[in-house]
């Protein structure tokens, strides 16, 4: 069943616990509005666990990865936001940087980041995944909702499903 769009702006009148990520973020996916729950990275400088979620069944999910606000290095580009599109992800957000930003600009994917970057990341598996992360102002827990469009970012607590008015 696919559900109509709510509009963030809505999300946040319908819903007090609705969390509002602050306004740095710039759109690189084609996808301009995307909602899903949320699977969590920390990552710094390096991008092999981007790469093994996003080859994962994203089930509708969004990849938040949470770069440390990095801009010396691209944490997804084109293959990995193109594997996402394959593996049924909703979007990713970087706290951080992203590359190529014209192709993926060209696949039906969300993809929100701070800036883009030539350079691509170091390849150390390290890092964490499925953690609480916290930037723009906000804490971002796995199984929580993200929504995005044209107005704004914002988080709904999971609560073991999306929200009804979702």
């Amino acid at each position: 069943m696919t559900r109509a769009w709510t509009p963030t702006t809505d999300l946040c009148d319908a819903d007090g616990r609705a969390r509002v990520l602050a306004p740095i973020f710039r759109s690189y996916g084609r996808l301009q509005r995307f909602c899903g729950e949320i699977s969590t990275l920390r990552v710094d400088g390096h991008n092999p666990l981007v790469r093994e979620a996003l080859h994962t069944p994203g089930r509708g999910r969004v990849l938040v990865v949470d770069g440390g606000a990095r801009l010396d290095c691209a944490l997804l580009g084109d293959q990995l936001a193109q594997a996402g599109v394959a593996q049924g992800w909703a979007g990713v957000v970087v706290n951080g940087a992203v590359r190529d930003a014209a192709r993926l600009a060209e696949l039906p994917l969300g993809v929100l980041a701070l800036a883009t970057h030539p350079r691509r990341s170091g390849k150390l598996a390290q890092g964490e995944r499925d953690v609480g992360v916290h930037f723009a102002g906000v804490w971002l827990w796995p199984g929580d909702w993200l929504c995005a469009d044209e107005d704004g970012v914002v988080v709904l607590p999971g609560d073991g499903g999306p929200p009804d008015h979702l």
